[in-house]
């Protein structure tokens, strides 16, 4: 069984694509898109793109991404009641896992389709909670509307959902990861996570 969600997880690779300024912006808008920019110049640069330098590019790639995600909030509601009964240890190791294969599923996106355009279409907020409301533009001219959930930690707003046409990445990984702590083990999905991550 795959564990990876092709169209929705594709989809984030828009991400890191060509970014159309908002009209107007709130502060999680304006983190958002500056730290999206930081990336941009790492994935067009031809000079890490092979051999030994892919490994530079995916740890370049995954320090900006730490600003983007809450990996940890993420991690814990892709588990769900699993979470609870893993130990601390247990929980940053899966949120390494976690963290990893998003950054992966963005620049394989990248790398294959590019020419994508994000928008910024809105933005709110209720408390330490909002969203940043985007719509995605592909080559071929069609829309899609993305919307990112995020979470206030102190001065910084990062990302722990996303929803493509108001489905939710999360909760699609949540089902896949539960369906295989339920048929084999929690055990069994680290091994599929870290099988993944030594792929090329």
């Amino acid at each position: 069984m795959t564990i990876f969600i092709r169209h929705r997880a594709l989809v984030l690779g828009a991400l890191f694509a060509l970014v159309a300024a908002p009209a107007w912006a709130g502060p999680a808008t304006e983190q958002l898109k500056g730290s999206i920019e930081k990336i941009i110049p790492i994935l067009e640069d031809p000079a890490l793109t092979a051999g030994a330098k892919a490994q530079e590019r995916r740890s370049a790639v995954r320090a900006v991404t730490n600003e983007i995600f809450d990996f940890a909030e993420s991690a814990r509601r892709t588990l769900g009641r699993h979470w609870d009964s893993r130990t601390e240890q247990e929980r940053r190791e899966f949120t390494q896992l976690f963290g990893d294969l998003l950054g992966r599923a963005f620049i394989s996106k990248l790398d294959r389709e590019g020419g994508v355009r994000i928008t910024f279409t809105g933005e709110s907020a209720d408390g330490d909670l909002g969203t940043v409301k985007t719509r995605i533009t592909t080559k071929n001219g069609s829309e899609l509307p993305v919307d990112y959930q995020v979470l206030r930690r102190g001065d910084h707003w990062r990302v722990y959902d996303v929803l493509i046409e108001g489905v939710s990445l999360m909760q699609n990984y949540r089902a896949q990861f539960n369906k295989i702590i339920r048929t084999s083990s929690y055990e069994e999905l680290v091994q599929k996570l870290k099988a993944k991550q030594q792929s090329p």
